[in-house]
């Protein structure tokens, strides 16, 4: 069964938060910011936050740089994973995976047909790895993002939460650039 070991110490995450839209703000992003009030009240560290346009080239620029950047450990994106014609966040973020996590779409929508019916097929939320950070785009609602966070991400991101989770496997993200021999 699903749970949090208690015996184990919690390990907070440092995740980057990445509003895409071309018209909020800082002060209007609710989803954003409504990720960011999520993740610190469950012990892990905003490090990162920014809104970018929905432009593939600028989503791809800032995946790559929170990528590069050794503070960060997740990032998790709001917007963007429609299918309008501005919907461009998971062609951005396949651009830059090295593995995906086709799991964590599937559970999203899974989780999202409970509460929204068909209207899930509208989502395209995406999951994967690249240069050993954790990459996931969840729509733009903060409904939406608090079904990521607390049903998936909230549990995949602790340490303790068993049978498995997904920080245990960030030191081995990087494996296959280990040279042999």
């Amino acid at each position: 069964m699903p749970r949090i070991d208690e015996t184990r110490p919690f390990l907070p995450v440092n995740i980057a938060v990445l509003t895409i839209s071309d018209s909020r703000t800082l002060a209007n992003d609710t989803s954003g910011q409504a990720l960011n009030d999520m993740i610190t009240r469950d012990g892990h560290k905003v490090v990162r936050r920014e809104i970018v346009k929905d432009e593939i080239a600028l989503i791809v620029g800032q995946l790559k740089r929170w990528i590069a950047d050794p503070e960060v450990d997740v990032v998790i994106s709001t917007g963007g994973t429609g299918v309008t014609g501005r919907d461009v966040t998971p062609e951005a973020f396949e651009q830059v995976f090295e593995k995906k996590i086709d799991g964590f779409g599937e559970l999203f929508r899974w989780i999202s047909f409970q509460k929204v019916g068909t209207s899930t097929i509208q989502s395209r939320a995406v999951g994967g790895v690249a240069g050993g950070t954790y990459l996931f785009a969840l729509p733009g609602s903060p409904s939406a993002c608090r079904d990521g966070w607390d049903e998936i991400l909230k549990h995949q991101l602790d340490n303790r939460f068993r049978p498995c989770n997904l920080t245990e496997l960030m030191p081995r993200l990087q494996e296959h650039l280990k040279q042999v021999g």
